[in-house]
Order: C-alpha cells, then structure tokens, then sequence
C-alpha cells in the first residue's frame, strides 16, 4: 500500500489566533511540506486545483515543478486536474515538463471538480459539466497513445496531425480518474481501465464499497487486467501525539470550512459532535495518534477490498506549519510503518 498527502494549499487565518499569513510565505510552506513528505518516506503528494480566494493552488504544476527541484522520489500529482475547464493539450504539455523535471515522477488525478467557478472564468457552459470532462479525458488518454495526433470533438477544435510536445519520461504518463460518489463515474473509471482515486469526506467509508466492487466489475468486462485496476483514496486527516491533540488542533479550521462550504450547499453548521462521530473507528475523519490512525488506514483498506493508495489531506483544516510538519513527520515516520508490516 503506498501512502501520501494531498493539499488544496489553504489560505486562510489561523482558526485559533486569527494571524495571517502572506500568500508567499503559505506557498513556501507548502514547498518545504513536500520535501518533508519525501523525506518521511511517503510516496506521494497531491496538489488539488481550485480558482477561489481561500486556495492557492489554482496553478498546480508550478508549486509541483519547484517541488520536483528539491526532492528524489516521492510521485508529484494532481489532485485533481478540473479537465472539464481546461485545454488538454496544455494540460498534456505542462504534466511532461514537470515528468521531465522530477525524472518520470508525475501523475495526473483527472476529475471534474466539486466547484463550478472554473466554468464561467473560463467562458464554459455548467449545462456541459460532464460531456466536457468526458471528450476532454478522450482527448487526454489519445495523448499517451498517439502523437502526431489526429483528433475531433464538439467542445475543442480538431488535432490534424500536429505534434504535441515534450514528451515525458514514462512511456505512459499515469492518468488516475478522480470520483465524488456517481455510478457513473466509477463505471467510466472501469470501462477505461483507469486507476480510481475517490474523495471520501464525510460519512462511513465502507459505503463506498459497492461502487468501488461497481468499477471493479465494469473494467473486469471489458478486458483490463485486475492490476491495472487500482483503487486510491483521498481522505480528511491529522496525526499528531495524542488522539485529545489531534483532534484540538484539526477541529477550529475543520469546523470553519465546512461549515462556510456548507452555507454555499445547504448544510447545517458543523459541531464537535459531529466531528467526534466522525473520529470514530469507522467515521471518514482519519485524525488522532498514529496508532489510531494506522488501526483506521487498516480498516479502511479492508472495508474497500483492498487498496493501492491512500492519500491524507489536512489541508483543509488550516493548520499552521508546524503543525502540518509535525503531521508529516508522524505519518511517514510511524503511520507507515505500521500498515507496510
């Protein structure tokens, strides 16, 4: 089982003291995050992608292209790539570069995104949300394959033989499909044969077993082999040096963000019971000591039929550096070795 970290690289006061912290400052925090995750021995790190004033990480495969100078061997990826509001081809080209800075390190998480505001920024109709993404992934995958490329579709004007380049240093650039909770989604994943990244934020994981058994069944029909079929996920958590810490220092950010997402979506405010129920053994909320958290990962890979990924995202908290550091520390240092014995 590989282990990482995903960051939507959050900019917003601290829950507690309400200091602010400069846009530069917060992205070289970021930077020296993922030499410590490459340090601990994780084997990846995610940077989502979003266009709103709270995240900093609207250009992903820049922060990843500084990162990839300072570190040997953990994977750079998307986390994820909103191809619906993007150009492929760019998004093809600008994924190479950084393959060839990291030395065949890159993979792309495509998804569509759970905010809309990339749609009218970028002159793009909301009515298309998924036949955008799915002529877009077409056009992605036909990258990988094929170049000079020959390619048409409704949305982007026609490839007649042009060359896209560079090209990168693996022969097949990883491609994951990123899913919310559609059936559809996790279909299309299998039909492809595509790796299956899932954002699992709230509820009881195990839940989303019998769509991951769907995706499974669906690329078993239509000829992949079982080990091309590889299940990640991505899910809310914290590791720090008691399970009372853990969960004090991810609460106040977690809280604020949810709740704020949550006037956006029609939720109720969110309370420390919630959060609580949400720490328990088979809540979605990986937070407290790294045994706690070693003892759920296990669960988890075992309530999901087994996985090939998982990726901690504590981003969404707003915890400051030192916490974050300390967070990878523990992670790598003793989260990991606990599930790779």
């Amino acid at each position: 089982m590989q282990l990482g970290i995903d960051s939507f690289i959050a900019h917003r006061p601290d829950p507690v003291t309400g200091e602010m912290i400069s846009a530069q400052q917060r992205i070289a925090n970021l930077v020296e995050e993922i030499v410590a995750a490459d340090q601990a021995g994780l084997d990846a790190f995610g940077l989502g992608e979003h266009h709103r004033e709270e995240f900093l990480d609207s250009a992903p495969a820049i922060i990843l292209a500084a990162a990839a100078s300072r570190t040997t061997r953990i994977r750079l990826a998307s986390a994820v790539t909103v191809l619906s509001a993007a150009d492929p081809v760019r998004v093809f080209q600008e994924f190479a570069t950084l393959d060839l800075l990291s030395n065949g390190r890159v993979e792309i998480v495509a998804g569509r995104g759970s905010f809309t505001e990339s749609f009218p920024l970028f002159g793009l109709r909301l009515q298309d949300y998924d036949a955008l993404f799915a002529e877009k992934l077409d056009l992605l995958l036909a990258l990988r394959e094929e170049n000079p490329i020959t390619w048409s579709g409704k949305f982007r004007p026609a490839l007649n033989g042009q060359g896209v380049f560079p090209r990168p240093v693996q022969q097949k650039m990883p491609v994951w499909l990123g899913v919310g909770g559609t059936p559809q989604s996790f279909v299309r994943a299998g039909v492809l044969g595509l790796p299956l990244m899932v954002a699992i934020i709230g509820g009881e994981p195990h839940r989303f077993r019998p769509l991951i058994d769907l995706y499974r069944e669906a690329g078993k029909q239509s000829g992949h082999p079982t080990e091309d079929l590889k299940v990640g996920v991505h899910v809310l958590g914290h590791v720090a040096d008691t399970n009372e810490q853990a969960a004090n220092d991810f609460f106040p950010g977690y809280a604020r963000e949810f709740t704020q997402i949550g006037k956006e979506r029609g939720w109720p405010p969110v309370t420390r019971a919630q959060f609580d129920a949400l720490r328990r053994p088979k809540g979605a909320l990986m937070v407290g000591d790294a045994k706690y958290v070693a003892e759920k990962l296990k669960t988890l890979n075992g309530d999901l039929g087994g996985l090939h990924r998982i990726q901690l995202q504590t981003s969404v908290a707003g915890l400051n550096h030192a916490q974050t550091m300390h967070s990878i520390e523990l992670y790598g240092m003793e989260v990991a070795p606990r599930l790779r014995a």
